[in-house]
């Protein structure tokens, strides 16, 4: 997916503004790297404020909330974690096993399986919240760019976005006059693609 825009304009009563990211491609599959990448992107928020402000924020809760989630279905439901092995493992919840029927009760894992699962879902973390650290240091001038044009323009597409990954100047958005206020994609835009900062 690439970075289509970034907005600070406020959307209700909890994202305190947006990333929108569109697919480069029509996707059905995505690689452990791939996986990897968006739990990465998801930290970035929380990273950049440990970076910049040399502190965190609850303002990233519900993007860690989504990267726990990627993290733990690439554990127990997609096979991508080499400690546990290509298998599914039942958490309680509603999916129907092979040689289980719905009707049948849920056999609960072990305390020692389930501790390392969380412990696997804990190094994926770690391991994605250092490589995004690591990229904001290594890029903290365009992040500091980057900052700077949504401070002053509050909206920042595309164009805006490739002109500092270049090292450029941004440019004015089109039809900025000075004053305008980034307008947020409407809702089921919001949903299928983009991302809130901040937030529950």
């Amino acid at each position: 997916s690439k970075v289509a825009k970034i907005s600070i304009v406020p959307r209700g009563m909890s994202a305190l503004g947006y990333t929108l990211q569109l697919p480069t491609e029509e996707r059905f599959l995505n690689s452990k790297e791939e996986l990897q990448g968006q739990i990465a992107t998801l930290l970035g928020g929380r990273s950049a404020e440990e970076v910049v402000f040399g502190k965190i924020t609850t303002g990233a809760s519900n993007d860690i909330q989504r990267a726990t989630e990627v993290a733990r279905n690439m554990v127990t439901k997609w096979g991508l974690s080499e400690s546990m092995g290509p298998l599914m493992y039942d958490e309680g919840g509603e999916e129907v096993f092979l040689g289980r029927s719905a009707a049948q009760p849920s056999k609960a894992m072990s305390d020692e399986t389930a501790l390392a699962i969380d412990r696997e879902v804990r190094n994926i973390i770690d391991d994605c919240y250092d490589k995004a650290h690591q990229l904001l240091e290594d890029n903290r001038e365009k992040l500091d760019m980057m900052s700077g044009a949504v401070r002053q323009f509050e909206t920042i597409d595309s164009e805006q976005i490739d002109d500092i990954m270049e090292g450029k100047s941004p440019r004015s958005p089109s039809g900025w006059s000075g004053d305008d206020k980034g307008t947020p994609p409407n809702e089921g835009e919001a949903e299928s693609v983009g991302h809130p900062i901040g937030g529950t």
